[in-house]
């Protein structure tokens, strides 16, 4: 609770839209302490009166009389990494949990709560183009007003990418395949009615995350606990901060009285690129007044005019969105935005 009093003190009379318990297993937590976290939030900062508090949670560690007593303290919508509906790519993917224990996580989630989002990854090792249909379609008759679906990606440092360095991680679909896929993706989801708002995330209209957003449109949030992140403006800067990520160092250190291991002043031109970074995901794209006040100077003409004939991106009353083929390769994009 220190942690958020210090927050607190920096972000005085800010206006509390927004509350996320995420990263590993919020669903772990006994929702009595989930109920006295948000009621000290209330004490801290005004909160809007139907603000969104989301909650995590592992199909594994779902339980009916858990889910009850996290809507009874305030949680009122629930996201739940089920990752695929197929048993063998479960396991791939090292979740613990079966499909069986996925749809029944659901179906408590769904009785508990009106609103409920789950995510899938896509691309994964052998599955064809049919595979990701059929499964896509089990998904959107699931689904209740919204979808995170996530094309596998391979990072360093990460388990997958290790074992992708030693050559073991095999059958993952090619870019064009993977595109194909993608492209599915838009189609099945619009029939089911879910609107692509964001690069990997469908909802029918109302039912977007309002707290996702948020990093999208590049505003300011409170990152609280073992390896979060934030973006807070205060003393008139933009910042960057990181908690520590270890439990064990992080409360030894939120207890001797600041949890931080990283608080810096974000530069312009690092604010520029996040900005186009995190705001050309979204299908209403980013506004280019903003763009101007955090960058000093417009957007090129010469690379917009050159993107836009390409039929990648759009630009009327004053936005820029990526059309659905420049969103296929944002990144090649963003990039040629940025190199002017």
């Amino acid at each position: 609770m220190s942690e958020l009093d210090r927050v607190a003190a920096q972000t005085p009379n800010r206006v509390l839209n927004t509350v996320f318990f995420g990263g590993g297993t919020p669903s772990l937590m006994q929702p009595d302490v989930v109920a006295s976290i948000l009621e000290r939030v209330r004490s801290l900062w005004p909160t809007s009166n139907d603000m969104e508090v989301t909650l995590e949670a592992n199909p594994g560690s779902v339980e009916a009389g858990r889910f009850s007593g996290y809507r009874d303290g305030g949680v009122n919508r629930i996201s739940m990494g089920i990752q695929a509906l197929n048993d063998r790519d479960l396991q791939r993917l090292g979740r613990i949990h079966s499909v069986a224990e996925a749809q029944q996580a659901f179906d408590i989630a769904r009785k508990t709560f009106d609103r409920v989002s789950f995510d899938l990854i896509y691309a994964r090792q052998d599955q064809s183009l049919a595979d990701w249909r059929a499964e896509l379609r089990e998904a959107t008759a699931m689904a209740i007003d919204h979808l995170s679906l996530y094309q596998l990606t391979v990072e360093e440092g990460t388990a997958f990418g290790d074992r992708y360095a030693v050559g073991k991680l095999r059958g993952l679909p090619e870019d064009d395949l993977a595109a194909d896929m993608y492209e599915e993706t838009q189609n099945i989801c619009a029939k089911a009615g879910l609107n692509p708002y964001e690069v990997s995330n469908y909802a029918e209209l109302g039912s977007e995350s309002r707290h996702n957003q948020v990093y999208w449109r590049y505003g300011d949030y409170a990152g609280i606990g073992p390896g979060a992140h934030a973006r807070l403006t205060f003393n008139g800067k933009r910042h960057a901060i990181e908690t520590w990520r270890n439990p064990t160092k992080w409360l030894a250190e939120a207890e001797a009285g600041n949890g931080e291991s990283l608080c810096e002043i974000i530069e312009r031109e690092d604010q520029v690129t996040e900005f186009l970074l995190m705001g050309l995901r979204l299908s209403d794209g980013i506004d280019l007044i903003r763009y101007k006040t955090l960058a000093g100077q417009e957007l090129a003409g010469t690379k917009v005019d050159v993107l836009r004939e390409l039929g990648m991106i759009t630009q009327e009353n004053q936005r820029l969105r990526a059309l659905p083929k420049g969103r296929m390769v944002l990144n090649s994009v963003i990039s040629e935005l940025l190199l002017g």
